[in-house]
């Protein structure tokens, strides 16, 4: 019988928090790991796109042996990895002489894997070998475009899951707003036929255009590839809308002091401070005051020139 453990600092119990599922998740992590045999191209495109996504993914050097995606039982530690890391996709590289350059990409759901496909590597181009302008390159952890060009990744159901899988690795965190000036790159996907897809990684350059939108220039910063489809597996129905299941609940922003009356609808409460009327002081402005004033200051002349008149009198 699995033994139930339960937190017993403050510390293990925030990580068990930030792992439970919640309502809009976290940005997707992902676990990169090598196979028993990797030839030098499949270890430059590991260490790449561990490059590529710093900060938001892991990535394992040793060897493992015991990981066969494809195969019953291989995925124990698979999914061992990825409850230890809280990664849901995972890139697995691997050499051998039936399937060269060989790359699997995969997702997981609830730590266990959700679908599957696998591709070779062919025409690898690294990024040192690509001379740009170092001042266009990409920030680390910058958001990307992602464009798919071809009407395979519509038709073709390998080339379709593809494009959800490759979305999900590079995609990173999903955000609402976005600032122009910090989309700095861009992943190309083309299909170039139903087994075979163009990938590269281009950096964006902004330039004026005569209008409020700038004018946008591709330059190529590597790395490079041509991804051959051999394998995939699809997740079962009963798993897949398991996956897609979403609440119908969406968190909502808490107003203060509104109500909601089943008769009257929505209600509001409106605070007023204690107002102190005596100590408001009046303003002048008024034509009433004024004409007082001026009455006042007539009557006064009046008033001191009948006095001066007496007093003249009397001398």
């Amino acid at each position: 019988m699995m033994e139930i453990r339960t937190p017993k600092t403050h510390k293990a119990k925030r990580v068990l928090e930030k792992r439970a599922p919640k309502l809009v998740e976290n940005g997707k992590k992902t676990l990169i790991l090598h196979g028993t045999k990797t030839s030098a191209t499949v270890s430059s495109v590991l260490m790449e796109l561990y490059r590529l996504k710093k900060g938001g993914a892991i990535k394992y050097s040793r060897r493992n042996e015991n990981i066969r995606p494809f195969e019953s039982g291989g995925e124990t530690s698979l999914e061992f990895f990825s409850l230890k890391t809280d990664c849901s996709i995972f890139v697995y590289g691997s050499h051998t002489k039936k399937r060269p350059d060989n790359l699997v990409l995969g997702r997981m759901y609830d730590h266990h894997v959700y679908d599957l496909i696998e591709v070779g590597i062919e025409n690898f181009k690294s990024l040192l070998s690509f001379s740009y302008d170092k001042k266009i390159a990409p920030h680390e952890g910058s958001k990307p475009f992602i464009c798919f060009t071809g009407e395979g990744f519509e038709n073709v159901p390998e080339l379709k899951q593809l494009k959800e899988v490759l979305t999900d690795l590079f995609r990173g965190e999903v955000v609402e707003n976005l600032n122009l000036t910090g989309l700095d790159r861009a992943y190309i996907c083309t299909a170039v036929s139903p087994t075979k897809v163009f990938l590269t990684h281009c950096a964006i350059k902004l330039k004026k255009s005569g209008t409020i939108v700038p004018r946008i220039e591709l330059v190529e910063v590597g790395p490079s590839m041509d991804l051959v489809i051999r394998r995939n597996r699809l997740p079962n129905e009963g798993l897949r809308k398991e996956a897609m299941k979403s609440s119908k609940d969406k968190p909502k922003k808490k107003v203060k002091n509104v109500d909601q009356d089943d008769v009257l609808g929505k209600l509001g409460r409106v605070y007023i401070p204690e107002q102190e009327v005596g100590k408001i002081p009046l303003p002048d402005k008024s034509k009433g005051v004024k004409r007082e004033r001026r009455e006042g200051k007539v009557k006064k002349n009046k008033e001191e020139g009948s006095a001066s008149k007496k007093l003249k009198e009397s001398e």
